[in-house]
């Protein structure tokens, strides 16, 4: 069996290196929760087997293995491996970086240079890479934890193909800690309650979970052995991976509304608490109740704005930590609420129309006469006061007349807009009774 892991040359300095430094794979098909891009199928063993690379961004989480990728894939085609982090350098490293590259190609060796948190670059200096990438100057190979569609020029994305790292999964983690007891010859102190606790601590980040195994061996007296709440004494939790401006947020705000949407009171709260443990400021969230009452219940439940709004005025009553009881209460009412996008789809389509007709004048019988001269152009003649007319309706019209009558809201026949439905169809008997037309 292939030795799984690099080793130095001096057994004393390898073992002051860090567990998950120690533990990297030395070859592409030993990198373990990524087989979609690593397996024998995998997208970059196919491309090392055709012999070429090309530019790619490489986006997923911390963790994931993506500057080991990087380096392995550098050493299986013989390319030099550069690496520079955009958090550290600037045009200046990039120029000195790019003039060794072209040394390089003139005596016959391609370099395949790695960008680790790429995104950070401004635009002008991801720029700076597009002429490197079309000459064959450099293999570009960028890391990103940021959705590359919003943080990467689209000219340096249309030149590179993007890579997804997915998270590694509980069976990928437990393989990882089973190759680091092997590695270091000796089983990790932990019962099952607690090698499981480590894994969920871990949150998917395999460099995480190695740093966190070394972190146990160095606290573990001799023949102790950690259950999962001692386990959490004496490593400190993680903190949830949630950047409140970037994809955690972005992702965390989608499950949650997807989940009221989808009338699933116990995942919306889940996620909404997964945002309170992570620090997400609560008026945000109870501004995005506010508007999911608006979007996905509107008149369905007329109750459910006015819930919202109340629970968004009561945490900013009360604050924290009592606020976030308010919210919950509302979370669930919107989640348990029967639901309707009738408005929105009226909003949207009412809205279209406005952009579409240009500036129409309203049919004269509405308009208002202030002066004898509008009167007699005839502003006002022939408008019927509802009030007046039998079960307070008109029926008048009262588009421009260049429109017709079109109809924008359309309530389904749930909850409260079962009520509209059935007064918007006794209205149109009506006109169709009193005008001819619906």
């Amino acid at each position: 069996m292939t030795d799984l892991f690099s080793a130095s040359a001096d057994p004393q300095a390898d073992r002051n290196r860090p567990l998950a430094d120690r533990m990297r794979p030395r070859y592409l098909s030993e990198v373990t929760g990524q087989a979609h891009l690593t397996g024998p199928q995998g997208v970059l063993t196919r491309m090392i087997a055709s012999g070429t690379l090309g530019s790619m961004i490489f986006w997923g989480p911390p963790g994931t293995g993506k500057t080991t990728v990087a380096r392995l894939l550098a050493g299986e085609t013989n390319l030099v491996f550069e690496q520079i982090s955009a958090i550290f350098s600037g045009v200046a490293d990039l120029k000195k970086m790019f003039d060794g590259a072209r040394a390089r190609r003139m005596s016959g060796r391609q370099t395949l240079l790695f960008v680790d948190e790429i995104h950070r670059f401004n635009r002008a200096q991801q720029d700076s890479f597009l002429p490197v990438m079309e000459d064959g100057t450099v293999i570009l190979i960028g890391a990103t934890t940021e959705n590359p569609s919003f943080e990467l020029n689209a000219a340096l994305l249309s030149r590179a193909r993007v890579l997804t790292f997915h998270s590694h999964d509980a069976e990928s983690l437990a393989t990882l800690l089973a190759r680091a007891e092997e590695n270091e010859g000796r089983k990790l102190p932990l019962d099952e309650e607690g090698r499981a606790s480590l894994i969920r601590m871990a949150d998917g980040d395999g460099r995480a979970a190695l740093t966190l195994a070394e972190e146990i061996w160095r606290a573990a007296r001799e023949d102790e052995t950690f259950n999962a709440e001692q386990l959490q004494e004496v490593v400190q939790r993680r903190a949830p991976v949630y950047d409140k401006s970037q994809d955690g947020h972005y992702n965390l705000i989608s499950a949650l509304h997807k989940s009221v949407r989808g009338s699933d009171p116990d995942a919306a709260l889940y996620y909404l608490c997964r945002m309170f443990d992570a620090g997400e400021d609560p008026l945000y969230l109870g501004r995005r109740l506010v508007r999911m009452a608006s979007e996905d219940i509107g008149l369905a439940d007329p109750q459910a704005l006015v819930i919202a709004n109340a629970a968004k005025d009561a945490y900013d009553y009360l604050g924290s930590p009592e606020g976030e009881l308010a919210l919950a209460e509302a979370c669930v009412y919107l989640a348990t609420a029967p639901k309707s996008n009738a408005v929105y789809m009226a909003y949207k389509a009412a809205m279209r129309a406005a952009k579409e007709n240009g500036s129409l004048v309203p049919p004269k019988h509405i308009l208002n006469a202030p002066t004898k001269l509008m009167k007699g152009e005839g502003y006002g003649a022939g408008y019927a006061y509802d009030h007046d007319q039998p079960e307070a309706f008109s029926g008048q019209n009262y588009f421009p007349d260049a429109m017709g009558r079109p109809t924008f809201y359309d309530p389904p026949e749930r909850g409260f807009e079962r009520e509209i439905r059935k007064r918007l169809d006794y209205w149109t008997k009506l006109r169709l009774e009193r005008h001819g037309k619906g």
